[in-house]
């Protein structure tokens, strides 16, 4: 008898978890839709970071643009994450940040670092 009611419990408590899964696998199952953002990084027009150029003072520029960001704290996770492009001197930033605020400090970092001619600021608000 103990057998058979053990089985009982184990069937329900199977059951129970199994139903969870399924349920989990539904939610997860809407995924992001990034079309309008894969189009627009397929255009030529757009820098990704394939087009860093690979020349030493276009690569120390980025090197010394990231280390700002990333040594100072009041940055955001996302704005220690912007993309840094550096091509012939110029520098184009890509990516979300948290406030128009934080943007614009941003650039201001990328101004101050030695050899940047222009920088293309297109740095997006997260909403």
């Amino acid at each position: 008898m103990k057998a058979f009611v053990l089985l009982l419990l184990t069937i329900a408590l199977v059951g129970g978890c199994s139903k969870e899964r399924s349920d989990d696998k539904q939610v997860s199952q809407v995924e992001p839709d990034n079309t309008g953002r894969n189009v627009r990084d397929r255009d030529n027009q757009t820098k990704t970071p394939g087009d860093q150029s690979e020349n030493e003072a276009d690569r120390k520029i980025t090197q010394d643009i990231r280390s700002a960001l990333t040594g100072d704290d009041s940055f955001s996770t996302d704005a220690k994450n912007v993309k840094v492009i550096t091509s012939d001197g110029t520098v184009t930033l890509r990516g979300p940040v948290k406030s128009a605020k934080e943007k614009t400090q941003i650039e201001a970092k990328a101004k101050q670092v030695t050899g940047v001619k222009r920088v293309e600021n297109q740095l997006e608000v997260a909403s």
